[in-house]
């Protein structure tokens, strides 16, 4: 018998969500090839779901200055740990070793990313995005000189801050809802995908 994916109710069949939620479910589904539990636990509320995902998209989806899917992915790695969601730590960590294709890379973020094999450019943007996300988060003068002597643009550190705030919220409601990460994400990005 397999865990269940939420303390809260979750539908019993897809096809008796609104079509937009079912159709989102349906075209992740195709791309990765399963349902991640989050979808599943989000569609208790509809209306949330979508805004989620809207602005899930807009921040993760978009065309940064200069902040690559991978960085964005290590951001959101390193702020979910801090935050203790395995959820996020696990699904996240799948993404950070497609898009840098470094087995190793999501493991060192998650654990101490001041220790980890990185880039002093990465090793701003983890500070700030954990600054952003665990403390109060102001950009100060000090931190704005720091970013862009790291190369970063003042969109990019909008990005920074606006993901690292997006998924404190994504891993406090992972964490209140006690969704497990898919198991399918722990060998994502480790080991060949079967063609």
């Amino acid at each position: 018998m397999s865990a269940p994916i939420s303390r809260f109710p979750v539908t019993e069949s897809i096809h008796d969500l609104p079509d937009d939620v079912r159709d989102a479910m349906l075209a992740v589904q195709e791309k990765a090839g399963f349902v991640p539990n989050v979808f599943l636990m989000l569609a208790h509320r509809p209306a949330e779901f979508r805004a989620f995902f809207a602005y899930h998209d807009a921040l993760m989806e978009r065309e940064s200055d200069t902040l690559t899917k991978a960085e964005k992915e290590m951001i959101v790695v390193a702020t979910s740990a801090r935050n203790r969601c395995l959820y996020c730590v696990v699904a996240h960590g799948a993404l950070v070793r497609i898009y840098s294709k470094d087995p190793l890379l999501a493991d060192q973020v998650a654990t101490n990313h001041r220790t980890a094999p990185i880039s002093e450019r990465h090793r701003t943007m983890l500070d700030f995005a954990l600054y952003c996300g665990l403390e109060v988060g102001e950009l100060t003068d000090e931190w704005e000189a720091r970013l862009k002597t790291a190369g970063f643009t003042h969109d990019d550190i909008w990005d920074i801050g606006a993901i690292a705030a997006f998924f404190g919220l994504s891993n406090r409601l992972v964490t209140l809802t006690g969704t497990p990460p898919n198991e399918e994400f722990y060998l994502m990005g480790r080991v060949p995908r079967e063609k």
